[in-house]
């Protein structure tokens, strides 16, 4: 009868695993598809901004952890890119209702969606104040980004450019 019951919270313990694996690896997913999605506006925003290679470089960098985000011009182009996409207002803070929906657009369930809105707004409201939108939008960024890596549910940007790349 042990050996019963022990086989049990072996399997269960299994499936719970095996359940918070696929929920990361799906979420992982919906980031890449997200980033993909987000990075597609970049073309124009680089023209319009005339976006150096330093800024590509955090962008291709963008979701690893040990690397610095720092310059004030990412900020500039993310603010960019999100206008481009509905999912700012007037003032420079979220359109929570386009942001959740472009989430959806890109995968994410509601839930997910609405989790993924509130994450940027936390980190609005933990940035908020000062006068300069290009460096706010960095630290907002940043703070996504620490949210998501939490999670673990950031993707691996070789694989978002090797995507973006096939479809250019």
């Amino acid at each position: 009868m042990a050996i019963f019951t022990k086989w049990r919270l072996l399997v269960l313990s299994f499936m719970c695993l095996t359940i918070q694996l696929e929920e990361v690896m799906s979420s992982q997913e919906i980031m890449k598809t997200l980033t993909t999605g987000f990075m597609k506006a970049l073309g124009a925003c680089r023209k319009e901004l005339n976006l150096g290679d330093h800024i590509m470089q955090d962008f291709m960098n963008f979701w690893r952890e040990e690397y610095d985000l720092v310059n004030r011009e990412l900020g500039c182009a993310i603010s960019c890119i999100a206008l481009k996409l509905n999912l700012l207002e007037d003032d420079f803070k979220m359109h929570h209702g386009n942001a959740q929906e472009f989430a959806m657009k890109h995968g994410a369930d509601e839930a997910l969606a609405k989790q993924l809105v509130t994450m940027i707004h936390e980190c609005e409201k933990a940035n908020e104040g000062g006068d300069d939108d290009c460096q706010r939008m960095l630290e907002i960024a940043k703070c996504f980004r620490t949210k998501i890596h939490e999670l673990k549910w950031a993707p691996s940007m070789e694989v978002i450019l090797e995507e973006i790349m096939t479809e250019v």
